[in-house]
């Protein structure tokens, strides 16, 4: 007993440290324009910036989370410090379990090198992780990751909840009525449908694996070109991820703690938080894993509340009247529930060059089965296909509110450098209706225009190798055009395209000759500098080709000269110089 009430005393006084630095941390950062609504969710003004972060399009549905602040002590207490139950305890909230701690840095370091500018800490991830689910339940889970039972919030039916129908057909919560959070970083099905990632590399997306579900919150908290060293931009995405300040407040604490430091500790050995944002005098939160039970005298998913006591008798009457019979309240549909179908408004060819920004945007209108435009509806736009082309900020999902005439425009897609069609799915966040598929198309970089850099000319003697390089430069519209293909044939003439077997040459790996190479292409300047050139012993003019995709040409002129002639050496039948005859000569020897 004393043990427990230490350990109250403890955490009412981290509570008001903590809360206190964090409340601190959290006012120097604060946007302009940030409001608190009546329910205690913060937003800001700059509808430009700021996430959507209704139930439906978070990561966590804004589920209930655990509200424990970090104890007092130090992050990572000596094997000395604390004894008996209360120091065993303050080692395991301190500590992170083995194998989740292993996931949120391997998590961190795969940001790093997707979305360095992110500034992604594993803190950020081992701190929502612990507000989530208590580190997977204190590190309960498999050796590869996978909560050894689901880790399962409450359906969000409404009922003291936000509302989101299924959207899984209870494949992810096994709830087909309602969707319910799921796994050690409780993701709502619709949103793990599009944030989800293998993070162990077991080709599969399973938000009950901590490996898989720490790589996707980080890709969650890194879009919309976040940098969370930025404190603006880290309280956005935290607040993106559940929408409370009591949350952003709680998930700042755990984060400078585990700044400070901390400690691994074995799998299955970490503390169960206890207390829940969902808690209320007289009625027990549900941990995560449960559904919450019904209260007495009532039935799931109804209110609660005392039942109408009978009316007194009617006067001359036996028996007391019948209670009056009022409905039940029923919740007004709201502009997502009167949305029918999608149609297209208006949107033209979807094609870009690779690497360059689509000059068109997906147009989507949502009506009613009548056909009338819904405004205030959220229409999520996921790229679907083999591509590496995403929209803004590198995501492949975007999340767009109807305006008043119904219709939502999609952000700039961007493309990426792999060619080919794919599609852009239009639908409902939070319903099952009929959507609209986009067809897109990236088509390979090209130039309409190929120059020489330099204009010296290039000569070679027969035999010999090339002094100059040959270099050029690609532009499109203008502009230079980087990673552009271009081939380089040495042809017979300018009327012949054939490839010339004499004159220049260029050397493959293995040192022969070869008069065509491919697969060249610009660099980001739109500049490309050919291989050296070799001779072989035919003397004359030649000519080498560049053409580029896109039908951009341009001949180089080459000229061979002529080896220079061996100089003659003396003729050995020619007449010896007199003066030089040794005949003629006096001779010093006297006759005889």
């Amino acid at each position: 007993m004393a043990a427990h009430i230490g350990r109250r005393l403890r955490k009412g006084a981290a509570t008001t440290a903590v809360a206190a630095a964090a409340v601190a941390a959290l006012s120097a950062s604060q946007a302009p324009g940030a409001t608190v609504d009546d329910q205690g969710r913060q937003s800001t003004g700059d509808a430009t910036s700021a996430p959507d972060t209704a139930a439906d399009d978070s990561a966590t549905g804004n589920s209930p989370y655990y509200t424990d602040l970090p104890p007092l002590n130090s992050p990572a207490p000596s094997p000395s410090a604390g004894s008996g139950e209360a120091g065993d305890r303050s080692a395991a909230e301190a500590g992170i379990p083995a194998t989740v701690l292993d996931a949120y840095k391997k998590a961190e370091a795969a940001l790093r090198e997707k979305k360095a500018g992110c500034n992604l800490p594993w803190q950020l991830l081992a701190a929502i992780g612990k507000v989530e689910s208590g580190q997977a339940r204190g590190g309960r889970v498999t050796a590869d990751g996978t909560t050894v039972t689901p880790i399962l919030g409450p359906q969000l039916d409404g009922n003291g909840f936000a509302l989101i129908r299924d959207t899984d057909d209870g494949a992810y919560d096994g709830n087909r009525m309602y969707d319910q959070a799921v796994g050690p970083m409780q993701f709502i099905p619709s949103t793990w449908s599009w944030a989800g990632r293998d993070g162990n590399g077991d080709g599969r997306k399973d938000p009950n694996n901590i490996y898989d579900a720490a790589l996707a919150a980080g890709h969650y908290l890194c879009r919309f070109d976040w940098d969370l060293s930025e404190p603006g931009d880290l309280r956005k995405a935290i607040l993106s991820y559940n929408n409370s300040t009591e949350y952003l407040n709680t998930v700042l604490s755990w984060l400078e703690y585990y700044r400070k430091g901390t400690h691994e500790i074995p799998d299955g050995t970490g503390a169960l938080p206890e207390d829940r944002s969902d808690a209320r005098p007289g009625v027990t939160p549900s941990a995560p894993g449960t559904t919450p039970p019904a209260r007495p005298g009532t039935r799931p998913g109804k209110p609660s509340g005392p039942r109408p006591s009978p009316s007194p008798s009617a006067p001359g009457t036996g028996s007391p009247s019948a209670p009056p019979t009022t409905p039940p309240p029923s919740t007004p549909p709201t502009p997502t529930d009167t949305v029918h179908h999608l149609e297209d408004a208006g949107t033209g060819t979807l094609t870009a060059m690779a690497g360059h920004t689509f000059a068109e945007r997906i147009s989507t209108r949502a009506e009613t089965e009548a056909g009338k435009a819904v405004a205030k509806v959220r229409i999520r736009f996921t790229i679907v296909g083999d591509t590496d082309t995403t929209f803004a900020g590198g995501e492949s999902v975007a999340t767009v509110t109807t305006d008043a005439s119904g219709v939502a425009v999609a952000p700039a897609l961007q493309a990426g450098e792999r060619t080919g069609a794919f599609a852009v799915q239009a639908a409902v966040a939070g319903r099952s209706v009929k959507g609209v598929p986009y067809k897109v198309t990236v088509t390979q970089r090209v130039a309409d225009a190929l120059t020489r850099v330099g204009e010296k000319e290039l000569t070679c003697v027969a035999g010999g190798e090339f002094a100059e390089p040959v270099e050029v430069k690609a532009t499109y519209g203008g502009e230079a055009a980087g990673k552009v293909a271009v081939t380089a044939k040495l042809v017979t003439s300018a009327d012949d395209p054939a490839e010339n077997d004499k004159g220049p040459y260029f050397k493959d790996t293995d040192g022969k000759a070869i008069r065509t190479l491919t697969g060249l292409r610009t660099g980001p300047d739109g500049q490309l500098t050919l291989p050296k050139l070799y001779a072989d012993d035919t003397a004359g003019t030649f000519l080498l080709r560049l053409t580029t995709a896109g039908g951009a040409t341009l001949e180089v002129e080459l000229t061979v000269e002529p080896a220079a002639a061996p100089s003659p050496g003396p003729d050995p039948s020619a007449d010896p110089d007199p003066s030089t005859d040794p005949s003629t000569e006096p001779s010093d020897t006297p006759a005889a």
